[in-house]
């Protein structure tokens, strides 16, 4: 397994400062976020120029490039335009990984299947994955309508984010049947109450976790995902988090 770091970790931060930032805190590895609310790079400037886009991605000063996040607000034939444009990207920069939100609760779940199967068939021509993210208030806040969706969608997978299983309406029911469908991991501390909290004052298992992760032979990142936080100090959270991680593989 890999231990990455995303860069909406650093929601202010450009890119390049982005992996800067990581480099100090003697990460080897980096997802990005293509998040259209984000200061970064959006879908609609990939879709632009996506020789450009390609080039930006690729100068992450020395570490390894592991996936993207994406978070597209266009929709119709322009969410579809801008997603293809971002399986291109991942394609030329040697990512096989994108992780996409579900549609929100009250959606139609058939939509969602047919939603997701153009999705999936898309990055397929590419040679790319899609994996959907652990989300409240999305499809995927239930672990057992993930597994339907996997089933249903040919090549679909979770981008899993244990976070968001723990506090919830199925906070009780364990997400023990998503492992084999995992394509990435987000990581960061949380209890029942609050999605983060600082390192140790949660009640993630990460032991646990990354020994269930062996026995489906993951061998993909292992994503710190932890946004800023007032009174707390980032970076020595991000480091943290590395060095317990580290110490478990």
């Amino acid at each position: 397994m890999i231990i990455a770091a995303s860069t909406a970790c650093f929601p202010h931060l450009s890119l390049i400062e982005c992996f800067d930032r990581l480099v100090d805190l003697e990460y080897t590895s980096v997802e990005i976020a293509i998040h259209d609310d984000g200061k970064q790079i959006t879908a609609a400037e990939v879709l632009a120029d996506t020789e450009y886009a390609a080039r930006i991605c690729r100068d992450t000063h020395r570490l390894n490039l592991t996936g993207y996040s994406l978070d597209i607000h266009a929709t119709g034939e322009a969410h579809l335009e801008q997603f293809a444009a971002c399986c291109r990207l991942a394609k030329a920069t040697k990512v096989a990984t994108l992780t996409i939100p579900s549609s929100p609760l009250g959606t139609p779940f058939n939509e969602e299947v047919e939603r997701l199967r153009k999705l999936v068939e898309i990055a397929d021509v590419e040679s790319v994955r899609v994996g959907i993210r652990s989300q409240r208030e999305h499809f995927s806040e239930d672990p057992d309508t993930v597994v339907v969706l996997c089933d249903n969608v040919r090549g679909l997978g979770v981008s899993l984010d244990p976070s968001h299983y723990m506090n919830g309406p199925h906070a009780r029911r364990g997400y023990d049947q998503l492992f084999k469908y995992a394509f990435n991991i987000y990581l960061r501390d949380s209890t029942k109450d609050k999605i983060q909290v600082r390192v140790g004052q949660g009640e993630i298992d990460y032991g646990k976790l990354i020994t269930q992760l062996e026995k489906v032979h993951y061998n993909r990142a292992l994503c710190v995902d932890i946004v800023p936080q007032d009174e707390v100090d980032h970076a020595s959270e991000m480091r943290k988090l590395r060095m317990l991680l580290d110490s478990l593989l």
